[in-house]
């Protein structure tokens, strides 16, 4: 019992922090401007790390490696945590499952980055039946648009509703299901 709350606490943190250093940088890749309310807090609550690593890794091609590192890292700690917490014979294993460990954590990367996504379409959705001028619209529409765009140009509006976010979300389930689903199963095969 102690163990499961443990294992819960500690994904629930270190799934927080992968979430916003992903956050930070699908807004820099999106082009989201970041004079904006929520952007300020993502930077506020990733700065702490994302900084002292950009001293050593920049940015390049326009995309912000050093969040994308610390958000493969915060996921790669909390493989391990969990599978520690579970009793996982790391003494015994040794280091020949490092590599099944690293696809496990690149797979829980992919599966929270892709409900993270689902996420933004979901908001941005919302928002624009609901309250279009919101002052957080723009913001969701740009973390939306690289997903949604490709949609949009294949799928017509109907009656003046945008479908594409719905086709957008079943085919983000569609990837979850199979291929994330498909590294897991390899990763979990090259660690137990």
């Amino acid at each position: 019992m102690f163990a499961d709350a443990a294992q819960f606490l500690l994904r629930t943190a270190f799934d927080l922090l992968a979430c916003a250093f992903f956050m930070r940088f699908w807004m820099q890749a999106a082009r989201v401007p970041f004079r904006n309310p929520f952007a300020q807090f993502v930077i506020k609550v990733t700065d702490f790390a994302v900084r002292p690593l950009r001293r050593t890794l920049p940015g390049l091609f326009g995309l912000d490696w050093a969040s994308l590192v610390l958000f493969f890292l915060a996921e790669l700690l909390m493989v391990l945590g969990t599978a520690w917490i579970m009793g996982y014979p790391f003494a015994i294993a040794g280091g020949a499952v490092l590599p099944g460990f690293l696809l496990m954590a690149l797979a829980s990367c992919l599966r929270l980055g892709l409900y993270v996504l689902m996420g933004f379409i979901l908001i941005q959705a919302v928002l624009s039946w609901v309250n279009p001028f919101s002052p957080l619209a723009p913001v969701f529409y740009a973390l939306s648009r690289p997903v949604l765009a490709p949609f949009q140009r294949l799928i017509p509006a109907v009656g003046g509703m945008d479908l594409s976010p719905l086709v957008a979300l079943v085919v983000v389930q569609l990837i979850l299901v199979a291929p994330v689903a498909a590294l897991e199963r390899l990763a979990r095969g090259m660690v137990w």
